[in-house]
């Protein structure tokens, strides 16, 4: 896909090093893994430790909560099933998905829930696969009527309650209406968690099931999963949310007994993956690599194509760019995106050091993951700190701009 002469340039490997190490010597993260790929040259960075204020060392197969860069991973499953033309595209969910069948959608954002008018027309695997089904994570919307009711019915992870096991979440989904009409507007997370139930209803499996056996296993993905066996257990860091105003450490997740220590009663698209490394390098290159892996073909080309260019019309860019660019804390790059594919933001114009084209996505507990086809570049930052405050972001953003600097042509 991309035109690649190069590696990378000694000095500049050395500049992501000292950049990693800067932030691991602030104390504020504690350990990073971080792996940089391109053409045949692979350079991985393990600084730090698992816990903070010291512990084990963090290790190039340290296992990684990936949070939303879980999307453009499972986001594969679906496609999967494109391909095979057992889902279409442009075909109603009603028959697999029957509690979102006759949708209503509220007369405005802020309006109460009764306040609907009846959908336009039935919500379809376009919608779900782009995020415009009509609900999602709107933090512009904090305070309504529906972000109250999608936070109260715990249909979001991340909450002190676990979500409940998929046929229950559904129905509690269906009881609400629809924010927007279908394939309206870009809206984040809760289509990716439709789009897990849709793939178990449709395969008959689960969607870990459908995934290992199509996407993990043939890409070696072997650490890849929705939760830590007890074998590997040692292997996960503990995750922290530090305090926003003192920057304190607060455990939000332990790696014993913790939330990915047992398997979920949700196995969530939008956010409940473990993995490495190595395992997500595979995944990125086979994107990179058009679909193939090792001579195995994963996804047809076109499949690869749909999910890492754009696919929202302007007027959708220009709502994910205002959120974006009006969340600033958290945006590393998220406003120098523009595009959004399927699972995963895609560059439409250049904000920063990376070209149009990128794609790829980051996660609140720390993690980056990109692939960029114009230098054939893939680069995965890993760490065990949390988003509450600027500095897993920061670190991201730091990654980034010195990768960039790395390339040797």
């Amino acid at each position: 896909m991309g035109h690649v002469n190069g590696g990378f340039s000694a000095a500049g490997l050395r500049r992501v090093r000292e950049v990693l190490e800067r932030h691991v010597d602030s104390g504020r993260i504690p350990g990073v893994v971080s792996l940089v790929s391109r053409g045949e040259e692979t350079h991985v960075e393990a600084l730090g430790t698992m816990r903070h204020g010291g512990g084990a060392p963090m290790r190039r197969d340290t296992i990684f909560r990936m949070a939303s860069t879980s999307k453009p991973v499972a986001m594969a499953a679906a496609m999967v099933l494109v391909d095979e033309c057992r889902l279409r595209l442009d075909d109603p969910v009603d028959p697999w998905l029957p509690e979102l069948a006759d949708r209503r959608v509220l007369t405005r954002i802020d309006a109460p829930l009764e306040d609907t008018v009846p959908a336009r027309r039935p919500i379809t695997v376009r919608d779900l696969l782009s995020s415009t089904f009509g609900l999602g994570m709107d933090m512009t919307s904090l305070g309504t009527p529906i972000m109250d009711a999608v936070f109260a019915k715990g249909l979001t992870p991340n909450l002190p309650e676990p979500m409940p096991e998929p046929d229950e979440w559904m129905r509690r989904l269906g009881e609400l209406p629809l924010m927007y009409q279908p394939g309206e507007r870009w809206q984040y997370q809760i289509s990716h968690d439709v789009l897990s139930v849709l793939v178990a209803r449709v395969t008959g499996q689960t969607f870990e099931e459908f995934l290992r056996e199509r996407v993990f296993e043939p890409l070696g993905m072997k650490d890849t999963g929705f939760h830590v066996p007890a074998d590997k257990i040692d292997r996960l860091p503990t995750l922290y949310a530090p305090d926003p105003r003192t920057g304190e450490f607060h455990v939000w997740d332990e790696a014993e007994g913790g939330r990915w220590s047992t398997p979920p009663a949700f196995q969530g698209g939008g956010g409940g993956l473990v993995s490495t490394a190595d395992d997500y390098n595979a995944y990125f290159r086979m994107l990179l690599n058009g679909g193939v892996h090792n001579g195995t073909r994963i996804l047809s080309r076109p499949a690869v194509e749909l999910m890492t260019t754009n696919r929202l019309t302007p007027e959708q860019q220009a709502v994910r760019h205002e959120m974006a660019v009006n969340n600033v804390h958290i945006s590393h790059g998220q406003g120098q995106q523009g595009g959004w594919g399927y699972g995963m933001a895609v560059r439409t114009y250049r904000g920063d050091y990376a070209p149009i084209g990128q794609f790829g996505w980051d996660g609140g507990s720390g993690t980056a993951t990109y692939g960029d086809p114009v230098n054939g570049l893939t680069g995965i930052l890993l760490t065990q700190v949390g988003a509450s405050t600027p500095d897993s972001t920061h670190l991201i953003h730091d990654f980034w701009t010195t990768l960039y600097q790395a390339l040797e042509d």
